[in-house]
């Protein structure tokens, strides 16, 4: 496992976009950041370019859906040769849609196919290639189930990188969001395959909420995934570089980060991008913070508008007290 994947954030569908990871970026040089899932067909198929990325994102890993094996090297080799430092192959994501196109969660029932995948991957790219996974899905959710999973990805795919989410998956009967908290989290577990197959790089995912508990789980772990509590309250990654990866530096202000977006935001405006689809991930920056309930209303309420530019942003930083801020 990279160095930068000691911490990441979690793909996260319609959030983890370019304008979020580029925001992202400015709090920590070094974690590693995720695309939101893009399946096969979208980047084989579809209109856009779904590969874009800002190359200050690096270290910057994109994470496909798919299950046909020639189709995900194909995509797995563009993406190499677009400068991604890691392809991650999506076993995890339990939507109704997802399973419809026989990918995500679903496919932990058949770690040959999985590996099959992965092997062809490695065959076209030299980068690293690495599968996000659950626990279980369903009723299988025993520890030989994963264990089966992990050494046939392993032997047979050549795959030494898993991220596993430490909740199984149920396919029917509850929403992607209800599968995020309603199955019990079993940490144990994670740390049990590390022991067990202690030559790959195993890192968590799940129910993270703070850098401390990071630190706990990495006593166990080669890396942690944080997800919901990196976009929701943003800010916990300013402190990254220095607990995580041991950097000596000060730790980035709030209305620094905002003011570095400033030309971004300028310049995205310029190509035509929208203001709210880049301050829409900026919302929980200023979280439990005074003022941070005028600075997210003032965005909501305008950012949206026609020819909304930098002036919201900046009208939007004034609602917080300054003498306040750190």
């Amino acid at each position: 496992m990279t160095h930068s994947s000691r911490l990441s954030v979690a793909p996260m569908l319609d959030w983890t976009d370019r304008h979020c990871r580029y925001f992202h970026r400015l709090l920590s040089q070094n974690t590693l950041l995720y695309t939101e899932m893009v399946t096969t067909g979208a980047i084989i198929h579809g209109k856009g370019d779904f590969l874009k990325y800002d190359q200050s994102e690096h270290p910057v890993a994109l994470q496909l859906g798919g299950s046909n094996s020639k189709d995900l090297a194909h995509c797995a080799k563009l993406a190499e040769e677009r400068g991604y430092d890691e392809i991650n192959l999506n076993v995890g994501c339990p939507s109704d849609r997802v399973q419809n196109g026989r990918f995500g969660a679903c496919l932990m029932a058949e770690p040959e196919l999985v590996a099959e995948c992965v092997a062809a991957m490695k065959s076209e790219v030299s980068i690293p290639v690495t599968v996000k996974t659950r626990i279980g899905i369903d009723d299988k959710d025993s520890y030989e189930f994963l264990t089966r999973f992990v050494s046939i990805v392993n032997e047979q795919g050549g795959c030494e990188d898993f991220t596993i989410h430490a909740r199984k998956a149920w396919l029917s009967g509850l929403s992607p969001k209800e599968n995020r908290e309603i199955p019990p989290l079993d940490y144990p577990r994670a740390y049990q395959i590390k022991k067990d197959f202690s030559h790959l790089n195993i890192a968590v995912n799940g129910g993270v909420k703070s850098l401390d508990e990071a630190l706990e789980h990495l006593e166990h772990l080669d890396g942690v995934m944080i997800g919901r509590e990196a976009y929701q309250s943003p800010y916990i990654l300013s402190e990254v570089d220095q607990r995580i990866f041991g950097e000596d530096k000060p730790v980035i202000k709030r209305s620094d980060v905002v003011k570095a977006m400033y030309p971004y935001i300028d310049q995205q405006l310029s190509e035509g991008a929208y203001l709210g689809h880049i301050t829409r991930h900026m919302l929980g920056l200023f979280q439990s913070m005074p003022g941070a309930r005028q600075w997210r209303r003032h965005i909501s309420e305008n950012a949206h508008k026609k020819g909304a530019d930098l002036k919201v942003l900046q009208d939007a930083l004034a609602k917080i007290p300054a003498e306040l801020e750190v």
